[in-house]
C-alpha cells in the first residue's frame, strides 16, 4: 500500500442522478459512499460499467465462497483497501475466523484452518493469479465441490477483483476508516 495521496480526487455531491440512485440502493443508511465509488463517479459511464460487472448479487456461489475469492484475490494483489472493505462488510457475516483472515493475507490453501472444499477454491484463486490459467488438476479438485457455472463465476470474480485491485492500488485510494488493515489479520 502506498502512503501517497490519491491520484484522482473523488467526485463531490451532488452526483449525477443515475450514480446517486445506485449509491442509495447500495450503501447502508448513514454510511457515506466508498472512495472507490466516488472516484469512479467522476465519469458516470465508467461508474455504470464498473458497477455492472461486480457480481455481488446472488449467483452460483454462496456468500462465503464469494467472499473467500474476493478476499484471497485482493490480498494476493496487495489491495489493502478492497480487502479491508470486504472484511469489514462481510467477514463476520461469513464467519471468517482470525486464523482464516491471517491465512488469506499471508498463508496458503494448505493451512489447517481450511476444509477441503475451501482449499480447492483458494487453490483456484492462487493458480489463476499466478498463471492466468488453471491446470486440469485444479479444475477437477474445485469441480468436486462446485458446479461448472460456479467455477465460471469464480474465474470472473478473480478477474474482476484483480481489476478492482489495480484501481485501488494505482489510484492510491486512501483506506476507508472503518476497514481493517492487513496487519490486523493475525491468528488468534
Amino acid at each position: 500500500m502506498s502512503t501517497s495521496p490519491a491520484r484522482i480526487a473523488p467526485a463531490e455531491p451532488p452526483y449525477p442522478a443515475e450514480v446517486q440512485a445506485w449509491l442509495d440502493r447500495t450503501m447502508p443508511p448513514g454510511v457515506p459512499p466508498l472512495v472507490l465509488f466516488t472516484t469512479l463517479a467522476r465519469d458516470p459511464r465508467l461508474f455504470q460499467r464498473f458497477m455492472g460487472g461486480g457480481l455481488l448479487d446472488r449467483g452460483n456461489l454462496t456468500l462465503r465462497q464469494r467472499e473467500l475469492v474476493i478476499d484471497r484475490v485482493t490480498a494476493r494483489c496487495r489491495s489493502e483497501y478492497e480487502w479491508g472493505v470486504h472484511v469489514a462488510l462481510f467477514g463476520a457475516r461469513v464467519d471468517l475466523t482470525p486464523a482464516q483472515l491471517a491465512s488469506l493475507v499471508r498463508g496458503t490453501p494448505d493451512d489447517a484452518c481450511w476444509p477441503e472444499d475451501e482449499r480447492a477454491l483458494l487453490r483456484v484463486c492462487d493458480e489463476l493469479d499466478a498463471t492466468c490459467d488453471l491446470t486440469d488438476e485444479a479444475w477437477a479438485a474445485a469441480r468436486a465441490h462446485l458446479t461448472d457455472l460456479a467455477l465460471v463465476e469464480v474465474v470472473m470474480l478473480c478477474g474482476f477483483y484483480r481489476t478492482v485491485s489495480y484501481l485501488t492500488n494505482a489510484l492510491r485510494l486512501p483506506l476507508e476508516r472503518f476497514a481493517p488493515r492487513f496487519a490486523s489479520a493475525t491468528p488468534a
